[in-house]
């Protein structure tokens, strides 16, 4: 028996690309063994296909999603707050690439060259295993003005 091939994501809108590729927070938002929502403020990013935030398998995103892949990541843009994008979905986990991912995003949402020494104790890294989360937009919604 096969299964059958897993949908393409729906496509990130040009109209609101460049808050994925601008340095602004979003808000991710898993959910937890007891089904109740639990929302982060993230940095993120795009591979170009679908949105990226980087956590660890410790933390409380990384054990929501252990058990439950759905996901909604919401950014709105600062310069206008009625402008936004919330993208629902899966997530997509590995630890491939994680770390580099996480410096990437701490260079550009800071001015510090990695993470590890510089945002967070060097010391904790030995004790997180980074993920990178792959947002497979099931659903995009945009602000009605922009849309």
């Amino acid at each position: 028996m096969t299964s059958a091939p897993e949908p393409e994501p729906v496509p990130i809108p040009e109209s609101h690309l460049d808050l994925l590729t601008r340095p602004v927070h979003g808000l991710f938002t898993t959910i937890g063994v007891d089904g109740q929502p639990q929302s982060s403020l993230v940095w993120l990013d795009t591979d170009g296909t679908c949105a990226r935030v980087n956590t660890t398998l410790e933390r409380q995103k990384g054990r929501n999603l252990a058990s439950n892949p759905k996901v909604s990541l919401l950014v709105i843009d600062p310069e206008n707050t009625a402008r936004f994008i919330q993208i629902r979905g899966d997530a997509e986990v590995t630890t491939d690439g994680a770390i580099e991912h996480l410096d990437a995003l701490t260079r550009a949402y800071t001015r510090h060259p990695r993470y590890y020494g510089f945002v967070y104790p060097v010391d904790q890294q030995p004790h997180e295993t980074r993920i990178i989360c792959r947002i497979r937009a099931r659903r995009i919604t945009l602000d009605a003005i922009h849309a």
